[in-house]
């Protein structure tokens, strides 16, 4: 693409995930007044994560990114915020201390509203209505009133968002994130679990190490960004883009256009056309990027999307998170890659082990995910990456600090006839706290395996003068 970009030249493209308005004036209302909001993140932020995710590209570090399916306004207090830190903190910890790799931080929070749909309406019985696209669209009750899209939502996504920031940025710079604290961490329902029992003996293991530290002199005083503060990073997918176009800005410091309502934007599977909006918007916008990779994108396709959203080759612009589905990654992930490392592009690999695999259960009807099946993706993914001698950069889930039964199986053994007990999610099913604790336990020790593998294939190289 050779043509001039603009924030707002997508709207000279094809669009999809867009809601007819009914008021275009209200509308044009709101975005006006979201101009002149102050800015959610900082341009500063988004490129100190590229550099992280630049680490990530060389295999210097891993991703972890997980959070809500989709906000909602109704559940907004400061308790669901801390639960999901903690556990994202948890499984951060887990991996980095077990797996032995540094973890770069990004929640699906602070601006995760609005949600791609597979048909732009929904029938009960012989009443047909909008479908419900996010809480900063419309509203998730089956009531006509309800699911009418209104703009003034967006105020509020924007409000919650900054509140949902300014509260994380106390908890991870102001202590709560400190390694001194990392028994603290664990919730109560999660106490009693076999893997919430393995993490307190991996505490007591970084406490001793601690305490081994702070007898050389490291402390959280002396150390406080190794040890009492945490970066966590913000992200959302890129969808609504009457929303980001408006919070877009210049950087004072370099000229560029940032989308200033999260750190990272991704771009999602049902919207990843070349010649549409979605892409057009993200191309500008100098912030880390995600693009969605299904089975069905070709090579060739994916080439070409890589060099519209990095053309420069930046390491750490593009992510790549795949959702393949765990019956489908061995065979659909390594042309991907392939092409990519023919090509000589410097990209992010990240396996979504959620969205290919979503069935319905038989009784109640409830959307809900296997766990063997998320677990069976992520680890194809490790395989094919090892055969292919690329770095597995990282893993991104749906998630939550709540005690849900929304995904079947893991330690706990969740059935089908305990979907409905608290079924509470506005879209997809998210994994509780003990299953994605669980989860990162046995990542870490597929990292710590590979860890090992590559460093004795480097110790061979360097026996054999290579």
């Amino acid at each position: 693409m050779d043509h001039l970009w603009t924030p707002d030249s997508w709207r000279a493209k094809p669009v999809k995930q867009i809601p007819a308005w009914p008021d275009s004036k209200a509308l044009e209302q709101v975005e006006t007044e979201l101009r002149g909001l102050p800015p959610l993140v900082f341009a500063g932020e988004a490129r100190t994560l590229e550099s992280r995710l630049a680490d990530v590209a060389a295999g210097r570090a891993f991703v972890l990114q997980g959070g809500d399916c989709a906000e909602s306004f109704a559940a907004f207090n400061a308790n669901t915020i801390r639960d999901t830190l903690r556990v994202i903190l948890q499984m951060a910890v887990t991996l980095t201390f077990a797996g032995g790799v540094p973890v770069v931080k990004i929640g699906r929070i602070a601006g995760q509203f609005a949600k791609p749909r597979s048909e732009d309406t929904e029938t009960r019985g012989d009443v047909t209505l909008p479908s419900y696209r996010g809480d900063i669209i419309n509203g998730f009750d089956f009531d006509p009133a309800a699911r009418i899209p209104d703009p003034a939502r967006m105020l509020k996504a924007y409000h919650q968002s900054a509140a949902t920031l300014n509260l994380l940025r106390a908890f991870t710079y102001g202590g709560y994130a400190d390694l001194n604290r990392v028994h603290g961490w664990t919730l109560e329902f999660v106490k009693d679990s076999p893997f919430g029992e393995k993490y307190e003996d991996l505490a007591q293991r970084i406490e001793d190490a601690l305490d081994f530290m702070a007898s050389c002199g490291i402390t959280a005083e002396t150390a406080p960004d190794m040890i009492k503060r945490a970066d966590f990073y913000t992200s959302h997918e890129a969808l609504l883009l009457p929303y980001e176009e408006a919070l877009t800005r210049v950087d004072s410091l370099t000229g560029a256009w940032y989308d200033c309502s999260a750190h990272f934007l991704w771009v999602g599977a049902r919207t990843n056309q070349e010649d549409h909006a979605q892409i057009e918007f993200a191309r500008g916008i100098q912030n880390p990027l995600g693009l969605k990779c299904p089975p069905t994108l070709t090579p060739d396709a994916l080439i070409r999307l890589i060099d519209t959203l990095n053309p420069d080759n930046r390491p750490g612009r593009l992510t790549l998170i795949t959702r393949m589905g765990h019956d489908k990654v061995a065979e659909k992930l390594p042309p991907l890659i392939r092409a990519v490392q023919k090509e000589g592009r410097a990209v992010v690999w990240v396996c979504d082990p959620m969205h290919g695999n979503t069935i319905k259960a038989g009784s109640g009807g409830y959307k809900t995910r296997r766990f063997d099946h998320v677990l069976a993706e992520v680890q194809g993914f490790f395989a094919v990456h090892e055969a292919e001698g690329t770095w597995p950069g990282g893993v991104h889930f749906e998630m939550t600090g709540q005690n849900v039964t929304e995904c079947m199986g893991g330690a706990d053994a969740i059935g089908e006839a305990d979907l409905g007990g608290r079924y509470e999610t506005l879209c997809d099913p998210r994994l509780n706290a003990n299953q994605a604790l669980e989860l990162s336990f046995l990542l870490a020790e597929d990292l710590k395996t590979l860890r090992r593998k590559r460093g004795r294939k480097v110790e061979g190289s360097r026996e054999k003068g290579e």
